[in-house]
Order: structure tokens, then C-alpha cells, then sequence
């Protein structure tokens, strides 16, 4: 059985970059002939001329963070889709509310090559606690093991014991999901009294794969890599077993930028991830993801240990804005002023996030000049509602938050 997906894994530098001389071109004359956004915002351009990743920095960076108010004057994506209801399969809703379409063809996401660098192959059974009801997480990792083969047990999140459960009675010797969960299940079978054997590989996203999360998972039998994907974008890069950086996917280009503008920063210096991608139903052009990253040097020039040729990134290094990506979810500053908006009480409120024991904690720290009641509890519970996930929340005096105009503060730890 070969070691790689397929043969582009292993290209050398000089056939990736006349394979990109022909692709790219092609895919930004299909943006600017389908979508009317690009047709827009690429007029002036000669899609011919763009054959390299110096000539595609002149253009213009769209950014998720201007998503939402895109989608509200085209709806429903924009104007950046180039295919429509009928030739799509699935639209997804994602918080903000940002809606990401689904096109037909096989693992839409490309989400197949990850997998199969995790060590996932035609006839694993894989538990999926990705969510499956209106953000596409669920599904992107499906479609993957779809086309690997593999049979999937849709599990989604939630009912843990039911959960735990499952996995007893059927064996499942993969699992597709975010590593914090994966974690709430382990313990949850430790405290069943439940063994789970027959696990023995994941493939988790969504957030942060730290290494004593990764190591507890080995002391368990379980081999765990990570996979860096967006709703919009599907699969960006992997991990191999190298475990030196996460490998870009063949089917998107990265370029690393100045946060807030579209200048490509020097080899090894962190910015935002900008990615273009070669899907024709949803053909972003320098889609500016908001996340931080940075290339590994060493991989302009010398393939990945695992014998894998494309450039390598250092993987999720946090968020280049204030919108941040907590389990899994993004949460904007739009859904911090919701919350605050709900409750006249609050003055000012500040979401600091942390990641206490390698899990992520949310706390909501409100400037009330009278509380009263069980009025932490009432936020606690608008914050789900808005969110879709928990928060502590912590009432502090009027005056005592930081006054510099941030509404979430990222101070979670990766080192």
C-alpha cells in the first residue's frame, strides 16, 4: 500500500510551480466569468498574466471577517459562489451567521489526503463527533472518509455517555473530531468503567492540537494528527508523521501576510493566512482567513521527512483579529455586543479566553454598576444562546476592564 494519497504529494518544486502556471490563470478567469464579485474586484486584471505567487500578491485580499456584510447584500454568499441552488449539494451556517455552500463532487473539502496521512484507510469504522446540524464540520470530515472507504458512525456532538456507548458496542478504531472532546470521551469511558481498545488513530480540528494532548493521547494507544481546514475553504494543510509543521494541501495556494494588508511577509515571520483555492463551485481568490501562521524556512527547500514536497506551515498561531475560534466555533466581536445588547445592565464587556489544562475556557467579564439577582447566570445564558457555546461569566466593577477597545482578548498558551 503506497505511503502517499497520490502522486502530487511527492512533486518536485520546479513541476508544482508549471502545474501553478496554467491552474492559477484558469481559475481566476472562472472567478471573474462567474462571480459577480470578481468580476467586480478583478476588472482591471489580466487573468493570464497571474501565473505565480508574486504576480497574485498585486491582487486584493478578501477577508472572512467581511463575509457578513457581503452576504447581506448578495445573498446568499456574496456574490463569490460561482454555482448555484441545484448544482450545489448542501448550504451550511456557520456563527456570524456566514453561509458556506457545498458543491457535489467527491470529498468537496478535500479532506481524503489528511486522512489518509493520519493513517486512515478503506475499511476503518470512525466515530465523527463533529457537529452535523447546520455548520458543515460534521460533513467535511465525512466526505473524506467516504471517499477513503471508510465506514462512519455520524455521532455529532453531545450525549456523551450515549456516546461512549456506541463506541463499546461497535469499535471504531478511528475517530474525526476536535481533540477536546475526544478527551471529554476518554474520561467519560474512565469514569464508565468502559475500555476502548480498538481505538488506535484521530484525525482532530477545530482548534489548537497541543502536545500534552497529544501525548496523553499516545499514552493511550492513540495516534493523533491534525488537520488546519475552514468552512469556506475546506482542507488548508495536515499533519504527517514527520510532526515537523502541517504540509499545504495540493488543492489551495498560502501566502502569508502582513496582518490588514496584502503583503507577503519574509519566509519564517508570522501574518495572516491568505488562501487561494481551486474549487470552481466557490473560487476564492486571496481569501484572507484571519488566522495566524508562519511558512517553515527549511520547507522552501527540502521536502518534509515523511518524503511529502510542498511547503509547510507552523500550523494555528492564533487570530489575526479580534474574531477567535474557540472549540471549534468562530466568535466575532458583532456577537459580544449581542450579548451586551440583550442586557442593559452591562457597560462594557471584555471575552478573555484561556486554555486552562489544553482546553479552552471562555469568561465574560461585564462592568455592571448594580448587579443583582442571578443576573451572571442570565448572561451566561445569552452567551449560549448567541454563541452556541458556555462562558463563565464574571461581574466586575464599572471602570476596571483595560480601556483599549477590546471586545476578545485570545490569551490562550501554545508553547
Amino acid at each position: 500500500m503506497s505511503k502517499f494519497f497520490d502522486a502530487l504529494e511527492t512533486r518536485s518544486a520546479d513541476e508544482r510551480k508549471s502545474a501553478l502556471a496554467i491552474r492559477l490563470p484558469q481559475q481566476i478567469a472562472h472567478a471573474k466569468a462567474n462571480t459577480a464579485y470578481f468580476t467586480e474586484s478583478l476588472k482591471h486584471v489580466d487573468a493570464a498574466s497571474i501565473t505565480s505567487t508574486a504576480a497574485l500578491a498585486a491582487l486584493p485580499v478578501v477577508r472572512k471577517s467581511d463575509l457578513i456584510e457581503l452576504q447581506k447584500t448578495r445573498r446568499p454568499f456574496g456574490g463569490l459562489a460561482a454555482s448555484g441552488w441545484g448544482k450545489l449539494g448542501r448550504v451550511f451556517s456557520s456563527p456570524g451567521p456566514i453561509y458556506e455552500p457545498e458543491g457535489r463532487n467527491t470529498d468537496y473539502w478535500r479532506t481524503a489526503r489528511a486522512l489518509y496521512a493520519a493513517g486512515f484507510r478503506a475499511g476503518d469504522l470512525v466515530h465523527n463527533s463533529f457537529s452535523y446540524h447546520m455548520t458543515p464540520g460534521g460533513w467535511i470530515m465525512e466526505a473524506g472518509l467516504q471517499a477513503l472507504g471508510c465506514t462512519v458512525f455520524p455521532a455529532g456532538v453531545g450525549q456523551t455517555e450515549q456516546q461512549v456507548a456506541a463506541m463499546a458496542d461497535l469499535q471504531p478504531n478511528g475517530y474525526a473530531g476536535t481533540p477536546s472532546f475526544l478527551r471529554i470521551l476518554l474520561e467519560k469511558a474512565d469514569e464508565l468503567g468502559i475500555k476502548l481498545p480498538s481505538l488506535t488513530k484521530a484525525l482532530v480540528s477545530g482548534e489548537a492540537f497541543l502536545p500534552p494532548v497529544r501525548d496523553a493521547l499516545l499514552a493511550r494507544g492513540i495516534a493523533g494528527y491534525q488537520a488546519y481546514a475552514t468552512a469556506e475553504l475546506g482542507v488548508i494543510a495536515y499533519e504527517s508523521e514527520a510532526r515537523e509543521g502541517l504540509v499545504i494541501d495540493e488543492g489551495v495556494l498560502i501566502e502569508i501576510v502582513r496582518p490588514g494588508t496584502g503583503d507577503p511577509v519574509a519566509v519564517g515571520e508570522v501574518g495572516e493566512v491568505v488562501v487561494t483555492t481551486f474549487n470552481t463551485d466557490y473560487p476564492l481568490i486571496r481569501f484572507g482567513t484571519g488566522d495566524l501562521s508562519a511558512f517553515l524556512p527549511d520547507s522552501l527547500t527540502k521536502a518534509s521527512p515523511c518524503g511529502r514536497t510542498n511547503m509547510r506551515i507552523k500550523g494555528w498561531m492564533g487570530r489575526a483579529d479580534q474574531t477567535t475560534k474557540i472549540k471549534g466555533m468562530f466568535v466575532h466581536p458583532e456577537q459580544v455586543a449581542a450579548v451586551v445588547k440583550r442586557h442593559p445592565e452591562i457597560c462594557r464587556a471584555r471575552l478573555v479566553v484561556t486554555n486552562p489544562d489544553s482546553s479552552d475556557l471562555m469568561t465574560l467579564s461585564c462592568e455592571v454598576g448594580a448587579p443583582g439577582g442571578n443576573l451572571d447566570k442570565a448572561i451566561a445564558d445569552t452567551v449560549r444562546d448567541v454563541t452556541k457555546l458556555r462562558a463563565e461569566v464574571k461581574l466586575v466593577p464599572v471602570g476596571s476592564l483595560p480601556n483599549d477597545g477590546k471586545v476578545i482578548e485570545d490569551a490562550r498558551k501554545y508553547d
